[in-house]
Order: C-alpha cells, then sequence, then structure tokens
C-alpha cells in the first residue's frame, strides 16, 4: 500500500517506533532486531536464535513470505493481529488470531520452518515479537514474488489474501 494512503499512526504506535528504535521491514510493518544468541547453530554462520520487536499499523502488512526456520510469534501489546500459514504440501490455509489469551485467540503462535505466512493488524496497531531458531538469515528467506507457483495456488485456494502479496 502507498504510504500517502496510509492512515494517520495511532499516537502510541509512533511512541513505540521511538521508543523502540523500529526500522522499516523489507516484508512492511516496522522492526528492530533486539537479540542474537551467541550460541551457533548447526549451520555454519547462523545464530541458534534471533529475536525481534515487530510493529504493523493500521494499513500495514506484513507481506507473504517463507522463511527457512521455526518462528514464534508474541503478542505484545496493541488490538489482535491476523496470522495466515499457508502449508504448500497440503494447500490448507490456516488463520489465526494472535491477542491476548481468549477462546478464539493465542497470544504466542508458531510458524514452522518452510510455512508461507503474512499478518495483518486487526486494529491500530499491534506490536509481537518474533524469535526465529535458528536464527533469522535473509539467505533463507523468501517473498511471494519469488515463488511464483506459491502466488497461483494461493489465488486459487485464498484469493481473498492476495491482498497480503
Amino acid at each position: 500500500m502507498p504510504t500517502d494512503a496510509l492512515p494517520p499512526l495511532h499516537p502510541r504506535a509512533a511512541e513505540l517506533i521511538g521508543l523502540l528504535a523500529l526500522e522499516p521491514h523489507v516484508e512492511g510493518g516496522r522492526f528492530r532486531r533486539i537479540y542474537q544468541s551467541a550460541l551457533a547453530s548447526s549451520q555454519p554462520g547462523r545464530p541458534a536464535a534471533t529475536a525481534i520487536h515487530y510493529l504493523l499499523a493500521a494499513g500495514e502488512i506484513s507481506r507473504w513470505h517463507c522463511v527457512d526456520a521455526d518462528e514464534v510469534w508474541h503478542f505484545l501489546e496493541g488490538e489482535p493481529v491476523e496470522l495466515l500459514c499457508f502449508d504448500p504440501e497440503h494447500d490448507a490455509i490456516r488463520r489465526h488470531l494472535l491477542a491476548p489469551a481468549a477462546p478464539a485467540a493465542n497470544p504466542v503462535i508458531v510458524v514452522a520452518a518452510g510455512t508461507w505466512q503474512a499478518a495483518r493488524p486487526l486494529g491500530a496497531y499491534a506490536l509481537v515479537g518474533c524469535t526465529v531458531a535458528p536464527g533469522f538469515d535473509y539467505g533463507g528467506y523468501r517473498l511471494l514474488d519469488q515463488a511464483p507457483e506459491i502466488a497461483v495456488r494461493l489465488a486459487r485456494i485464498a484469493p481473498d489474501t492476495l491482498d497480503l502479496a
């Protein structure tokens, strides 16, 4: 979405961006790496785990992407996030609500390595934490425009999610 089309930032979202020194993320939203394990993973040059703060404000999205490691999303504050996960092996989409614990919501959601994922805030803003193990590496990260065959499958089974491309 073009920046000029975004609604004004919620005051708390703007405050968090400054307090946490968040920068624009390639998939959308804003982030800052807050942790990198001193321990190495079994993959040379890659830490055992990393963690980020990640903020999505109204009108922003986390575009469809795939990570080659497990990712754990933790709800921190704000309003709920819809987290979508696409399992290419079974052509199945799962919709999760990342929010304070409730019958239909969870404050922690695990996305398995190799699962395509996208997210959107369902309110003014959401601050989450994302922990990746083994640690995040851009070499193991793909956006949907790098996987046209996945885009075609998503268009067929979940056309309502294409705004997350």
